[in-house]
């Protein structure tokens, strides 16, 4: 598929696409015309890309653990060196405290709206 089909199905743009391949996170192969071919499991790769960025990684710690997907949501990492570990870990602890914030967040608002709507 070329990436114009690849960015409607998985709704990331093509600029966003051409910096993933630039940073080693996706690989096209090239069509005669020079046009970039991209195969279907690039949808998915895509997708945990995104969902990976979404969560706080940072690109450099995706590229090292994209190796290790077999398929959405799922990783396997049988050599993970202690510096791996150690890196994983304190991106775990910092996506724990962004979804403690967001949950607090959250029952704020739902606590304003419940407010608000009895108000009226």
């Amino acid at each position: 598929m070329r990436i114009g089909e690849l960015s409607e199905r998985t709704g990331a743009s093509r600029r966003l696409l051409r910096y993933y391949e630039e940073q080693g996170l996706i690989a096209a192969g090239r069509c005669a015309n020079g046009y970039r071919a991209y195969d279907e499991a690039t949808v998915d790769r895509v997708t945990q890309i995104r969902g990976l960025l979404d969560a706080g990684l940072p690109t450099r710690i995706i590229k090292q653990i994209l190796p290790c997907l077999s398929r959405p949501r799922t990783i396997h990492f049988e050599d993970a060196t202690p510096e791996m570990i150690a890196t994983l870990e304190g991106e775990l602890a910092g996506m724990s405290a962004r979804i403690a914030c967001l949950t607090r967040n959250r029952d704020a608002i739902a606590e304003y709206l419940a407010a608000v709507r009895v108000d009226r």
